[in-house]
């Protein structure tokens, strides 16, 4: 679909990317010729992924330990990329936490944690890395990974609609300001991909995925190369002219049903107790 060495000479740093979609873009972005440097609070499953990644694509990916919450873990892992590399070039806000819960049954702290990673954690790493673009004059490009549901909300994963909310019109707000500097903004609205980890927790009844996919006009769920590819034009100078935007890919879910999880309303109460035992055990 893409040219070969399509993202030569391109240094990427891919939040959360040690698992999951964070990995199967990565993997993609070096395949294509970039350099990869990926970021989690996980350094032995960062290590791992690294030299998975840098074995089957032959070219480098560096991993640095950082939790996007910490500012100065954030600048620590740019300096170790820039001194690895030279310099950024993309960043990919990728990092995430979210799962099922009736709002009423969240604690403070249970509704922080999913905003201070998702909403705070993509507005430090994407301030940390503005200024450094415009103090270095690079035409940077950022991709932010957001929801379909930060346009529309869904009950039982408010947390998270209120936080990929803020990204979305993160993502418009700086595109609007920062074009001046050349650096531009796009975000993706990702329907239902299978992860291990995010599929338990939002998913942690195997009946649900059925319920889901029925839902969907495709009646499939993604595949991680479908996601992957077009990560990869939205970082490429091919998107050179677009920011600002979000582009959905969800096989059609929104639009047959908004609120991705609005359809939890089925669930009773006393299955709430057997859920939320599994998706604690799975945290």
């Amino acid at each position: 679909m893409f040219q070969e060495n399509l993202l030569k000479g391109k240094t990427i740093l891919v939040t959360g990317g040690g698992t999951g979609l964070g990995k199967s873009m990565s993997k993609r972005f070096s395949e294509l010729g970039a350099n990869i440097v990926i970021t989690s609070r996980k350094l032995e499953v960062l290590e791992q992924t690294a030299a998975e990644l840098s074995a089957e694509t032959g070219n480098p990916v560096l991993a640095v330990a950082a939790d996007v919450r910490k500012p100065l873990e954030i600048e620590a892992a740019m300096q170790a990329a820039v001194e690895r590399f030279g310099q950024i070039d993309v960043l990919l806000n990728n990092a995430a936490g979210n799962f099922i819960s009736p709002t009423e049954r969240l604690s403070y702290k249970a509704f922080d944690v999913v905003v201070d990673i998702v909403l705070k954690g993509t507005y430090y790493f994407s301030l940390a890395m503005g200024k450094y673009w415009i103090e270095k004059g690079i035409k940077g490009t950022m991709l932010n990974i957001v929801t379909t549901y930060a346009s529309t909300g869904s009950g039982y994963v408010v947390p998270s609609a209120v936080s990929k909310a803020g990204v979305l019109n993160l993502t418009r707000s700086l595109a609007a300001e920062w074009g001046k500097y050349g650096i531009r903004l796009n975000a993706i609205a990702p329907g239902p991909f299978p992860t291990e980890g995010a599929w338990t927790r939002l998913l942690p009844d195997p009946r649900m995925e059925q319920k889901l996919i029925n839902r969907i006009p495709l009646k499939r769920t993604g595949e991680h190369i479908e996601l992957a590819n077009l990560a990869t034009y939205l970082v490429s100078d091919f998107s050179g002219y677009m920011t600002g935007e979000v582009v959905t890919i969800d096989g059609g879910e929104w639009l047959a049903g908004a609120g991705e999880f609005n359809w939890l309303d089925v669930i009773k109460p006393e299955e709430w107790d057997i859920y939320e035992k599994i998706v604690r055990g799975k945290s």
